[in-house]
Order: C-alpha cells, then structure tokens, then sequence
C-alpha cells in the first residue's frame, strides 16, 4: 500500500513539474506587437492611391521573421522587410491601397503570419472612397 501512495505522488509531482517547464517555454519565442492595428484614411476621391506605414516591434526574445502578408483584395499591396527582426527592434508594414474602381466605405484586411508566439495578426485600413462628380456639359451655348 505505501509503495503505490508513494507511486502516486511521485506521478503528481512530476505532472506539477512538466506543467510548470511547459508554462516557462511558452514565454519564448519571437512576439510581433503592433503600435496600431486600424488606419483611417477618411474620405479620399476614387482613383486615389494612399499608402500607410504600420509600425510594429519584436517584443519577443527570439529573431522574428515575417513569412507572409496576405490582403483581402488586389487593390490592397503590402511591403515588408524579409530580413530578421532581433528583439526590440521595430519594424515597419507598409500598405498601398488603390482606390480605381472603387466606390463608398473599404474595409481592407491584412493578415500576417510569422514565427512569432501569435503566429497570425491582423491590421485593417477604412475609408470612404468618393465617386468623381459627373462632368458639367456647356448647353447654353449650343455647344
């Protein structure tokens, strides 16, 4: 009887410990922080390309390395460095939306994905697009 009570809490022991080590690791790693993760552009005239620069820090103890941005449409273009951030470096996304063909409020998601502990994040650009007005026609003239 007393060897399976001792079998019993050398297994609880060993589950605290396993638990406590894995509570531990998962501090590590690279972590990607933005400083903002929505831009307002407000109103801009249809045919405008505007561009923004999100900011973002490796506040992780690892080299976090940026392996993919995806955008919800082809009017939206992402440019990012490739190289490693070392931690408590900054970093910088940069967003060019193309506004041709577009009309009223956008809604534009950017999905990126890295090694980071939040392997996935989010940012998002708004803004109302404004359809050009309708060109005047000279008709007192007869023209």
């Amino acid at each position: 009887m007393r060897v399976l009570a001792s079998l019993f809490i050398l297994c609880i022991g060993f589950g605290v410990l396993a638990q406590s080590t894995e509570e531990e690791t998962s501090d590590s790693g690279a972590k990607i922080t933005f400083k903002e993760t929505v831009h307002e552009f407000g109103e801009i005239n249809q045919g405008d390309v505007v561009t923004h620069v999100f900011e973002y820090e490796n506040t992780g103890n690892e080299p976090l390395i940026i392996s993919n941005v995806r955008t919800s449409c082809g009017c939206t273009a992402p440019n990012w460095s490739r190289e490693p951030l070392a931690p408590g470096e900054l970093g910088e996304l940069t967003i060019r939306f193309n506004s041709r063909g577009k009309s009223g409020m956008q809604n534009k998601i950017i999905t990126i994905t890295s090694n980071a502990q939040n392997s996935q994040e989010r940012v998002r650009i708004t803004g109302n697009v404004l359809r050009p007005a309708p060109a005047e026609t000279d008709t007192e003239d007869g023209q």
